[in-house]
């Protein structure tokens, strides 16, 4: 922090520079690029983030419809299987000598078929919610992580010299193979 302060001191010190001047000390002056690039990428990305995330979520809300929409087909199926049930009881009623346990299985298999049907459109709605809103959240990392790598390099590319760009390279691409295990 010290070094931060006197960079702002040291600018009225040169005498060939007058009232202004400019500060070479890279490492004096790159906490301040970082804010100020940090800065802009939050003020500017939120407007993308922010409809990313609204579109997104019309098209979860738009998934969680639709699968209710198929719950609802699915609990008309159970109500038909159900009055079929009951008729298929009546005509026991009327067969129970000859026919009793045929028509038991038929209706234990319709229960459990109808039942069945039920859990897979509830797994299968559960499922699509699960899976788009991972794909939101990674298709959000993607872009503010691009965005932000991008502001930083421009910034870097701009205020390195040869030597310390190539480093901060280096440094890059291992917090990016490190970042690309942990996700994996």
């Amino acid at each position: 922090m010290k070094n931060v302060t006197d960079s702002f001191v040291s600018l009225g010190h040169w005498p060939s520079a007058g009232s202004f001047g400019l500060n070479t000390d890279i490492l004096a002056t790159n906490p301040i690029n970082l804010s100020v690039v940090i800065g802009v990428l939050i003020f500017f990305g939120k407007g993308v983030l922010s409809d990313l995330l609204d579109n997104r979520k019309q098209r979860i809300l738009n998934t969680i419809r639709n699968s209710e929409e198929l719950r609802g087909g699915a609990i008309e199926q159970l109500e038909k299987a159900r009055a079929r049930l009951r008729k298929a009881e009546m005509e026991a009623d009327q067969f129970r000598v000859n026919g009793y346990s045929e028509i038991e299985r038929e209706k234990l298999n319709l229960i459990n078929s109808t039942y069945k049907t039920l859990e897979q459109l509830d797994n299968y709605k559960n499922e699509t919610i699960k899976f788009e809103q991972q794909r939101a959240i990674n298709q959000v990392r993607q872009r503010v992580f691009q965005q932000a790598l991008q502001g930083a390099l421009g910034t870097l590319n701009s205020s390195l010299n040869n030597e310390l760009h190539l480093r901060t390279i280096s440094a890059n691409i291992g917090m990016l193979g490190a970042m690309k295990e942990i996700t994996d």
